[in-house]
């Protein structure tokens, strides 16, 4: 062969990082011996694999093609490698995971992933639903668990499990005494609300996109926590999952405010790149995914268990 592993290892690393000294940093190479190895690639074929602009560099068209045979080659390899070792064989994982899936869900199945197959490598990246799908676009991450949906031509959506959003007050807001609530009463109210680009926004938008010009929105916040924070103060009403909500309801401290005739459910999905190869650890960790939502008819009755067996609840 012309090419070894460890310029492949370069060419994927540069390709997702899109910079020499990043990816000499995430191999522990020096930035010479990472500049070399790339050269010697291209060199070795005769080809580009990059358009450079300045100290970016970007795949070109042939390097896109190649990118995911790579990444393919390089998850067998190190699944390979594992086996002689006698270990599972699974390798490593790069997972994304939107906020509430990263914050509420994606935590606890990873310990259990890595309770069942010890010695394996995880790393998560909690994003919004616009990041996660770009860089699984991109192929920076394995997979996605995602909160909205994609209609990029080189991904694969699929379904895991259900969700419900709930709108939600402090216990002495006005609102939290009225016995009915309408959708032109929450129209008078301030809201702090996810960000655009999130998967809970859009879902948001989609369910008030008829009275959306009305809305009074204060503020917009990437994180659930700091949302139920700012509704708790007073400082007006929001909507997030259920699944971000359950603690706050049980302790009293928050209150739903239901509205009949609003749809405010959706999915949680998986996303996958449609050239992405799919690891012994994909297959295993996604199949964790769809075991423990068996049963359940929405996130928050997802239950695991403890290793004494007691019942775990995502909360």
């Amino acid at each position: 062969m012309k090419y070894s592993l460890r310029q492949l290892e370069v060419f994927v690393a540069i390709g997702r990082h899109e910079s020499v000294s990043r990816a000499a940093e995430a191999l522990s190479l020096s930035q010479s011996a990472t500049s070399m190895a790339l050269a010697e690639l291209e060199k070795q074929f005769d080809t580009r694999l990059f358009d450079r602009h300045g100290k970016r560099l970007q795949l070109n068209e042939r390097g896109r093609q190649i990118l995911p045979q790579a990444i393919e080659l390089l998850d067998r390899a190190e699944q390979l490698e594992s086996m002689l070792a006698g270990d599972s064989g699974l390798g490593s994982l790069r997972i994304g995971a939107t906020l509430t899936v990263g914050n509420y869900l994606a935590t606890m199945l990873i310990g259990e992933y890595m309770q069942r197959h010890p010695g394996t490598r995880v790393k998560l990246e909690v994003h919004n639903t616009a990041m996660v799908v770009e860089q699984v676009a991109h192929l920076k991450l394995d997979f996605g668990l995602i909160e909205g949906d994609s209609q990029h031509p080189d991904l694969e959506i699929s379904p895991w499990v259900d969700d419900e959003l709930v709108i939600f007050a402090a216990p002495d807001h006005p609102l939290a005494r009225c016995k009915q609530i309408s959708l032109e009463d929450v129209t008078k109210e301030a809201w702090i609300l996810r960000e655009a680009g999130s998967g809970t926004r859009q879902v948001f938008n989609a369910a008030f996109r008829h009275v959306l010009h009305k809305l009074d929105i204060r503020l917009e916040l990437e994180h659930t926590e700091a949302i139920k924070r700012a509704v708790e103060a007073g400082m007006g009403i929001s909507c997030i999952s259920r699944l971000a909500l359950m603690d706050a309801f049980r302790r009293g401290s928050l209150v739903p405010l239901e509205i009949p005739g609003l749809d405010l459910k959706r999915q949680f999905n998986f996303v996958l790149h449609r050239q992405k190869f799919r690891t012994a650890g994909i297959e295993a960790f996604l199949s964790l995914c769809r075991e423990v939502a068996q049963g359940a008819a929405r996130s928050d009755e997802i239950v695991m268990k403890r290793p004494d067996g007691r019942r775990l609840e995502f909360r």
